[in-house]
Parts: structure tokens; C-alpha cells; sequence
């Protein structure tokens, strides 16, 4: 899931300052599942900004309204028919959605309400961690399901650095070392064979290193 999390009140008051009419749009994927920017929280940040503005004597007119998945061109499609009521739209989707909205419609100003994190799972209640850096090589076969790109701070592949104690990393001891975690999983798994599995340097041509990346499936391509 991309998590993401809300701009300051203050940041989002001062980039909608030119407006008087908004579009304030939602998406019901990944943004609604860590409480970012789904329906309610489309709601919430309607009413602050209406009030906010009310507050500096500027009325500001917010319509609310939020799509299936801002990132796919067939849900956008269906604003085509209002957008040009707006004088710009406020998207409180992530950076995927909000630069599908400003491809489609290139004459309107597109501002994002919250900020891209990272790809993570949910640990509990309202806590999300990062899990994956979508690096387009995945290793999670031989490391027991837990990613050193992601996990360990400095990405190694071919175990610990030799900074972490009593199982926690160097950076702060309220991150797991990556891998212990690893040798702790394969251990359980009765594979710490794969520990000494010598890995050989990554070819990050295929992460975001090389540059802007697409997939292309030629069997559903039209």
C-alpha cells in the first residue's frame, strides 16, 4: 500500500490562497486505508478549509468528491464534465493520482493536500512501516520474506554491518536490525543455509537509479 500523510494545515491554507473555488478530491484506494485521504478525511479538510478562510474574511467555495482511483485515467475521465467549474483542484490522492489528474487536464492547477510516504503494511491500529522499495529485483526468496532494501538502513545484501546491538540498528534502538530479523526468519524456517548464500552486487538499473520505469504487458496493451 502507498501511505501518505496529510500536509500542514498552514501549507495547505497558503497554496490554495488564489483560489475561490475548489474541486477538494479524494480517492477511495491506498490514501483511504491509512486515513490520508479518503471520504472522511475529504469531509475534514473541506470544513477546515472553509473555515480557515472564512477566518481571513476570503470565502472560499470547496466541493467535495471522491473518485474509485485517482491514478487510473478511466475514474478521472469522469470529471470531465464539471472540472472546468473549479479554479483549481485540490487532490488528496497520492503523487500518482494527483499527476494523472494535471495529465488529463492540463489547463487546470492540480495541488496536493497530503504527502507521498513510502510503500508499507499496516503493524497495528493507525501504524504503518515501510516494507518495500520497489527496487524491481526482488530477493525476499532467499532472505525469508524480509527485505534488506527496504528493512536495512544501509541496503546491504550480505548480512549485518557490524553496527547493530542486541538486535537493533546503529540508527536508533527503535529499529530492528534487518538482519537479524532475517537470520531469525530463516532459523525458524529450518533454511539458514540461505544466510550464507553469497549475493552479488545488485543492478539498480532496475530500481529507481535507472531512471522513470513502466511495464508494459503486451497482452493487455491495446
Amino acid at each position: 500500500m502507498i501511505t501518505a500523510t496529510r500536509k500542514p494545515m498552514e501549507e495547505i491554507l497558503k497554496s490554495v490562497e488564489p483560489f475561490r473555488k475548489i474541486l477538494l478530491l479524494g480517492c477511495n484506494e491506498c490514501v483511504t486505508v491509512c486515513h490520508a485521504g479518503g471520504r472522511k478525511e475529504v469531509a475534514l479538510l473541506g470544513a477546515a478549509l472553509r473555515l480557515g478562510r472564512l477566518q481571513k474574511g476570503q470565502p472560499l467555495e470547496v466541493e467535495e468528491l471522491t473518485l474509485e482511483r485517482q491514478c487510473d485515467p478511466e475514474y478521472v475521465e469522469e470529471l470531465a464534465r464539471t472540472v472546468d467549474q473549479y479554479d483549481a483542484v485540490c487532490s488528496m490522492a497520492c503523487g500518482c493520482g494527483v499527476q494523472t489528474i494535471a495529465e488529463r487536464y492540463p489547463a487546470l492547477p492540480v495541488m496536493p493536500m497530503v504527502n507521498t510516504e513510502f510503500m508499507g503494511a499496516s503493524e497495528a491500529n493507525g501504524v504503518w512501516a515501510e516494507r518495500c522499495a520497489g527496487c524491481g529485483d526482488c530477493v525476499l526468496g532467499y532472505t525469508g520474506g524480509i527485505c534488506p532494501v527496504a528493512r536495512c538502513s544501509k541496503r546491504i545484501f550480505n548480512g549485518p554491518c557490524g553496527g547493530s546491538t542486541k538486535g537493533k540498528c546503529e540508527i536508533s534502538k527503535d529499529v530492528d536490525c534487518a538482519w537479524q530479523l532475517i537470520w531469525d526468519r530463516l532459523k525458524e524456517l529450518g533454511q539458514t543455509e540461505l544466510y550464507s548464500k553469497l549475493m552479488e552486487p545488485k543492478d539498480w538499473s532496475t530500481a529507481r537509479d535507472g531512471g522513470p520505469r513502466r511495464i508494459v504487458r503486451e497482452d493487455m496493451a491495446l
